[in-house]
């Protein structure tokens, strides 16, 4: 048996944030991320929408990238102190992740993180609030999954937490929030969206439902991507509902090493967690691919890439893929992107077993151990093909 979770309600597209005014409940606290939202109107939109459905609001600003446990203990402590029956997690993946985080730990005060992290182990949550996310960005697909990520900031440990609990009960995907991303952000959050439904797509435990919803944001995102970063707007609305179908596919079907890899240097190496996915992509599929090339060679076929062998179809894949990189500007290697080649190899051997050890690479299609995972990480810092 398998199961698939998403919210009960998604309202997408031009002005879906206008719902905001239709919710019933007495306080909600908002989580954003810098003054961004502040500035350019979007946080006092969302208090006004709240105010006019009677809801009184509190908002917490400085969710930094990476959130921190420092920064949801924070939150948490506010959250208890002025008793929400919403949380309202707002903006890209760090602001949506930290809010999940201060949701539960204002449920539960004294779970800890060590417990939060067992896998699909967190006790029943919306005994005193529900959830609202509102995406920000066309990226991290948080505000439809049953996932958040936690830095300490003081070990470099990441806490990543996972279960259905922590699935938003609404999700907000309004297009015209996303209509002054820069280019940069629009590339690595879009090559994001596009390992996102990869790995979805190829992860042991996809289904036919998260098939559908991976393959679709494949071709929308090889389709809008280019457009988006150019600044045309129809293609820019497109990609925010694309990472939002990737979003849903990926919390049920999980994920793969391309994360495992990406969780681990992202802090270490100041990476963004987009751009770290975008390097990885290429040389994780080249590996998966030398066991299990099935599903790459139907994303190749669906996307009517040129082959006529599985070998053909799969190099045509990651050339995609290493074609977009260069379009966007995005490095193809970690040496490329500027990480200091000793520093790299000092932490090597460490990077390799704690992504072994990262709950993403237990849905990979292909195992891999600690030697081969130092392997991987090897190719990608210098540009290396994956021959084993």
């Amino acid at each position: 048996m398998t199961r698939f979770t998403i919210p009960r309600d998604i309202f997408m597209g031009d002005d879906a944030i206008n719902h905001l005014k239709d919710i019933k409940g007495k306080k909600a606290y908002i989580v954003i991320g810098s003054e961004r939202l502040k500035k350019d109107g979007t946080l006092g939109k969302v208090e006004a929408l709240l105010h006019e459905a009677g809801i009184e609001s509190k908002t917490f600003i400085g969710v930094e990238h990476d959130p921190s446990v420092k920064t949801v203990k924070k939150g948490t402590a506010e959250m208890i102190a002025y008793q929400p029956d919403w949380i309202i997690g707002m903006g890209g993946g760090s602001p949506i992740d930290a809010a999940k985080a201060m949701w539960l730990f204002y449920e539960y005060p004294d779970f800890t993180f060590e417990e939060a992290i067992k896998p699909f182990n967190l006790p029943d949550l919306r005994k005193k609030a529900k959830f609202i996310g509102i995406t920000t960005t066309s990226g991290t697909g948080t505000e439809v999954t049953s996932f958040s990520v936690i830095t300490d900031k003081d070990t470099g440990i990441k806490y990543p937490i996972a279960d259905f609990n922590l699935t938003p009960d609404i999700a907000i995907v309004d297009t015209n929030l996303v209509l002054t991303l820069s280019p940069e952000v629009v590339a690595n959050t879009g090559l994001d969206v596009l390992t996102h439904a990869i790995e979805a797509y190829v992860s042991t435990m996809s289904t036919p439902l998260t098939d559908a919803l991976a393959m679709k944001a494949i071709e929308m995102t090889v389709a809008n991507l280019e457009g988006s970063y150019r600044k045309d707007m129809p293609a820019r609305k497109n990609m925010h509902i694309a990472q939002n179908l990737a979003g849903m596919a990926f919390s049920n079907a999980i994920l793969g090493i391309v994360h495992s890899m990406a969780h681990k240097t992202g802090d270490i190496f100041n990476i963004p967690h987009g751009l770290a996915n975008a390097i990885y992509l290429s040389y994780a599929i080249e590996y998966n691919a030398k066991t299990a090339p099935v599903k790459y060679v139907e994303i190749a076929k669906h996307l009517n890439l040129t082959g006529t062998t599985d070998q053909e179809l799969v190099s045509a894949l990651v050339a995609l893929i290493k074609n977009m990189r260069k379009e966007f500007a995005i490095p193809a290697s970690l040496k490329e992107f500027g990480i200091n080649e000793a520093e790299f190899l000092k932490r090597l051997s460490s990077l390799a077993k704690t992504a072994v050890a990262d709950p993403c690479t237990g849905t990979n299609p292909r195992t891999i151990d600690d030697s081969t995972m130092e392997k991987l990480y090897r190719a990608a810092y210098y540009g290396e093909k994956v021959s084993f």
